[in-house]
């Protein structure tokens, strides 16, 4: 009897634990440019949230690296890390979660990577719109099904998030082709000097700081109105010839060495 009871009050422990993962709404990155928060949608984009805590929760992103930077675009990461030495290791991507376009993709939101022509691809790989990205030949809210905005950015986020936008970007091979990198420089790059953590911009880690489930409702974001380009309503649509910027880098870093860094731009 003594037993059961036991084993009632650890699955009963489990299950508060696993609730409160679930209704988590606040984290931390922390990076090589400084510390912010990101408060997550949990109530409207449900699925998308717990996929994003499941590698959380499993520390999948510390020592990340931003790997893609397009100016006056998008910052994108969570899909490499850096463990010392090249090349990047890849993170292990969780099976792909149900599209949400709900949200508008506005500056200062975090939203899914996914594969072109695939709505309900996304995985691990996450990026920030760094300007409103809602419209226009690259308009994010119908390409692809729309992608889905899950997250809003704190303030001081924005700020670090434009010292990202002001690096220079070098063509590492592989998913690398638009890496930001700090203190080096073109010179550095023809004379073959080794890539460290003191040059990529880390994600040292993301972690939950509040779990409170509404924690969002102070938070206005903007609503996704435009219907998805056609053919890209669902996974069986095909690209229709957009410009599809935010595919998943699923290439290989295994080339990835320093005779490849060269200026992207």
């Amino acid at each position: 009897m003594k037993t059961k009871k036991s084993l009632l009050c650890a699955l009963a422990m489990m299950g508060a634990t696993l609730s409160l993962s679930v209704q988590a709404t606040i984290v931390e990155f922390k990076t090589s440019l400084g510390t912010f928060e990101v408060n997550l949608f949990d109530e409207t984009t449900p699925e998308t949230v717990a996929n994003f805590l499941k590698y959380v929760e499993a520390e999948s992103y510390h020592n990340s690296v931003i790997h893609r930077l397009e100016p006056d675009f998008v910052i994108q990461g969570g899909g490499f890390s850096y463990t010392g030495q090249l090349p990047l290791k890849a993170i292990a991507a969780l099976p792909a979660v149900k599209n949400e376009p709900k949200w508008s993709n506005r500056r200062g939101t975090i939203a899914m990577a996914k594969i072109g022509g695939l709505p309900d691809s996304a995985t691990n790989q996450w990026f920030f719109n760094i300007k409103d990205n809602h419209t226009g030949a690259t308009g994010l809210d119908a390409q692809n099904g729309g992608f889905t905005v899950f997250g809003q950015v704190s303030a001081q986020g924005l700020e670090i998030l434009d010292e990202i936008a002001k690096l220079k970007r070098f063509n590492m091979g592989g998913a690398a082709t638009s890496i930001p990198l700090r203190n080096y420089t073109t010179a550095d790059a023809n004379v073959g000097k080794v890539v460290t953590d003191d040059n990529f911009v880390m994600v040292e880690s993301v972690t939950v700081v509040d779990a409170r489930p509404d924690t969002a409702a102070g938070l206005s974001p903007i609503a996704n109105t435009t219907p998805p380009a056609p053919g890209e309503g669902s996974d069986s649509g095909s690209s229709s010839g957009s410009v599809n910027w935010l595919v998943l880098l699923l290439l290989p870093l295994a080339l990835l060495r320093r005779k490849w860094a060269k200026a992207a731009f």
